[in-house]
């Protein structure tokens, strides 16, 4: 029981972390970035909401009531982080990022849709004929949340360390960082190009 329990977070934690499949940590990095730690609250549920988002795509998958065409996802999981890479290079510094709960969350919310919808497949597979469905999606959602919090925590230690020891204004830190995930999303986009 406990040993399933773990496997399946750890499934989850793996999900996340996968060398491979490095798009949901360019996501988390562009979604963190404008943030430091005394914005944790913030980003806490920014990140719940994409969880959220991702374990209710998984559900509708797992019980069926919801089928896409996989190349379509794939080419929209690099759109999102181009989405919000984009919103960070072209508002970093005007303070956007603290604007009241609305577009970014509903955004983050249906982005964590697309992102789920991208491990559908691969998820149903794990599941098999199990009869422990929503058990199964629990545990595997308190791994991508486990995941998540580590990736946020480096993404905000890296910046304070950025901004207080090396001296980069928040500024610049939000704009190479996004740059540099916008040059990593363009290709990732070009090669999952489905029409």
């Amino acid at each position: 029981m406990l040993e399933n329990f773990w496997f399946n977070v750890q499934y989850g934690i793996n999900h996340v972390l996968d060398v491979n499949a490095y798009d949901h940590v360019l996501f988390l990095i562009v979604l963190t970035v404008p943030y430091m730690f005394k914005d944790w609250k913030r980003i806490f549920l920014l990140a719940s909401m994409f969880t959220l988002g991702h374990t209710l795509s998984l559900v509708l998958a797992a019980y069926n009531v919801v089928k896409i065409n996989a190349t379509i996802i794939e080419f929209l999981i690099p759109v999102t982080i181009l989405i919000v890479a984009l919103f960070n290079v072209f508002t970093a510094g005007k303070g956007a990022q603290k604007e009241k709960v609305g577009i970014l969350f509903l955004s983050t919310l249906f982005f964590g849709l697309i992102h789920g919808l991208g491990f559908a497949r691969e998820f149903k597979m794990l599941l098999g004929d199990s009869n422990s469905k929503l058990e199964l999606l629990i545990e595997f959602a308190l791994g991508i949340e486990i995941s998540q919090i580590i990736i946020v925590f480096i993404v905000l230690f890296l910046g304070y360390i950025m901004q207080t020891i090396f001296r980069f204004s928040k500024r610049d830190w939000i704009m190479v960082i996004s740059s540099i995930v916008v040059g990593f999303a363009i290709p990732m986009i070009q090669n999952r190009f489905p029409f």
